[in-house]
């Protein structure tokens, strides 16, 4: 068949060259053509299979890209694909952050200076178990704007997100010179609707932001496939391990002509709070990826390195919209690298599986990273929640987070009772997690997991109790239509019996300086903070086991590690040796139900889970 050239289908040019002046490398730089050609992709006019892993950015230390890159090339990876995060890059309305750890177009150099192509997947719309499916959640302050639609409001944003990104990536698109030889139009929206319209409308605005001159193509589940592509780009296939046979034979059936391309292999799965630990048969997935690639496949896995959804980044999973199961801080997913960065048994079978299948020699494994154990003291310092609140906003009705232009975080919720209230308290659309008190004593918890709503207060209080609903942001849910309404906070009515409680003030408290507490000496119980130090002699990555805590979050410094939940699966948080220094280090955590006299923090060696299932086979 010839070779498609439709703006779809771009003749590109590629060039591999170390990060420096890429705007002069890029005049000198060799030109090379990736396009489609039936059902193989064409690199210079030859077959070329795409043999590639995920990762992301903002998921592994930005000291630590180089390392990982490193070792994708080693497994025998020739491409990267990774998402870019609409809400890490775009926090507030119209005011962006590429710098430092978002600096997605130097992941991008880094990844050309392996010598590794990339896929790109720009969303809007990502899932990627991560916060609201990489939505920013100021979007959800208008109630006019619908996610994943033709909406006037939505589509204008997604207009501006694309314009903005295409300034950092549209040097790096294969035509520039760059390493990006593809672009995915959304992602799996054969899962949420199936109106063309608006794929057709994401594919547009991408086109004329600049991010449509090189290869495009859409990617959904082998049962979506109809709903979620478009006649004129290719399509992929996502599927877990066993699904290959089938899932192939579905997209081969959908489009019999089209190029051959998974987009996501699972090699893993991910946690979530309050349930097992995942672990798959790596040896099965070896065997599956080699008869993918044998078969003349190009494969995306997914993840070959899933990292830590630092700070409150992680997202939720929902199937029916009234269900909710929050992701762990810990994006391990089980992959060949673990979320520390070394090769687990599985890497090394699937280093094998590739060369056997391209008929090359593998490289050496990888060294595995080096990981000490570093004492920490004791709690000295405490802060108590209660003397350190903010001013409060007032409102007769509880506003959310979005309507406080609040992303993340907690929210204090305060009114006063009438003399003796004892009744049942209803929290309608509580997102997601409570801790009730009566004159800061606490009287219960919500959990939205447990689809827990009430609470009884005590009778016989006196006029003017206050009552205190300190509400959690756990991680707004990434996938399904609960996307559409997944504001966070107390999002309905808050009921007394059969009346409705009135006159709220609310304090924002979403924790990104913590310079201004007053620390103290001294117990501290209930909602509080907790200082001391862990003494590090040559730093070297570590995991906090925070097994002698309840429920908050931890800071190492200025590093926001992420969630801690005495419910598990995740007991540890991943502690990378680039945030730390030689001698005393910071370390501070929120706990919602804190003793001074039972908190307790160590480090250790290993990750610590709790029960593991779908366990791999013995090694």
């Amino acid at each position: 068949m010839p070779v498609l050239r439709a703006s779809a289908f771009a003749t590109c040019v590629l060039a591999f060259f170390p990060v420096g002046s890429q705007h002069a490398q890029a005049q000198s730089a060799p030109v090379h053509s990736f396009t489609v050609s039936g059902r193989d992709f064409l690199m210079d006019g030859k077959p070329y299979q795409v043999i590639s892993g995920e990762m992301h950015y903002p998921r592994i230390p930005r000291e630590y890209w180089r390392d990982r890159l490193r070792k994708a090339k080693a497994m025998g990876l020739n491409t990267i694909t990774t998402y870019a995060f609409w809400n890490l890059h775009e926090p507030r309305p119209g005011v962006y952050d590429f710098s430092g750890q978002n600096d997605l177009a130097a992941f991008l150099h880094d990844a050309q200076a392996q010598g590794l192509n990339v896929i790109l997947r720009p969303g809007p719309y990502v899932c990627a178990e991560w916060e609201l499916g990489g939505y920013p959640s100021w979007l959800l302050k208008d109630r006019t704007l619908t996610l994943r639609s033709t909406n006037p409001a939505y589509h204008a944003a997604v207009q501006r997100w694309f314009q903005r990104l295409a300034v950092e990536v549209k040097p790096l698109l294969l035509k520039n010179g760059g390493p990006i030889i593809a672009v995915q139009v959304e992602n799996e929206y054969g899962a949420f609707g199936d109106d063309l319209n608006y794929l057709q409308q994401v594919k547009d605005d991408m086109v004329h932001a600049g991010l449509g001159d090189d290869l495009m193509f859409t990617s959904n589940q082998a049962s979506d496939l109809a709903k979620g592509s478009l006649p004129d780009l290719p399509a992929a296939v996502n599927f877990g391990a066993g699904n290959a046979a089938t899932s192939t034979a579905m997209l081969e059936k959908f489009r019999p002509s089209g190029p051959r391309i998974v987009g996501e292999y699972w090699a893993g799965w991910f946690d979530k709070w309050g349930e097992e630990h995942h672990e798959t048969d790596g040896r099965k997935e070896a065997q599956e990826f080699q008869w993918m690639l044998e078969h003349g496949y190009s494969v995306s896995m997914y993840m070959f390195h899933g990292g830590s959804s630092f700070g409150w980044m992680n997202g939720a999973d929902s199937h029916t919209g009234k269900d909710y199961h929050p992701d762990t801080t810990s994006y391990d997913y089980d992959a060949p690298l673990d979320e520390s960065g070394s090769p687990r048994y599985k890497y090394a079978l699937l280093q094998q599986a590739i060369a056997t299948a391209t008929h090359t020699s593998p490289m050496p494994v990888p060294k595995a990273s080096e990981r000490r154990v570093f004492p920490v003291g004791a709690v000295k310092e405490s802060a108590s929640l209660w003397d350190n609140l903010p001013r409060p906003v007032h409102s007769e009705t509880p506003l959310t987070f979005e309507d406080l232009d609040q992303n993340f975080g907690y929210v204090l919720y305060r009114t006063t009772l009438p003399a003796h209230a004892g009744n049942t308290l209803t929290v309608n659309g509580l997102h997601d997690y409570a801790v009730v008190y009566v004159d800061r004593k606490q009287i219960g918890t919500l959990d939205r997991r447990l689809d827990q709503s009430t609470v009884t207060l005590p009778s016989g209080l006196r006029d003017g109790a206050v009552l205190d609903i300190l509400v959690e942001n756990t991680g707004r849910v990434n996938y399904s239509h609960a996307i559409l309404t997944e504001r966070t906070g107390i999002t309905e009515k808050v009921m007394l019996g059969d009346a409705e409680v009135s006159g709220w003030e609310m304090f924002s408290l979403p924790m990104q300086d913590l310079s201004r507490l007053r620390f103290r000496s001294g117990a501290c119980t209930g909602p509080c903070f907790f200082r001391t130090t862990m003494t590090v002699d040559r730093p070297a990555d570590t995991f906090l086991d925070t097994r002698g805590l309840h429920k908050g979050q931890l800071w190492l410094g200025a590093h926001n590690l992420g969630r801690f939940w005495s419910i598990g699966p995740q007991f540890t948080l991943y502690t990378p040796a680039p945030w730390l220094h030689a001698g005393a280090n910071r370390i501070t955590w929120f706990d919602l139900e804190g003793n001074s006299r039972h908190e307790n923090l160590t480090a250790v060696h290993d990750p610590v889970y709790g029960a593991v299932t779908h366990s791999r086979e013995s090694q």
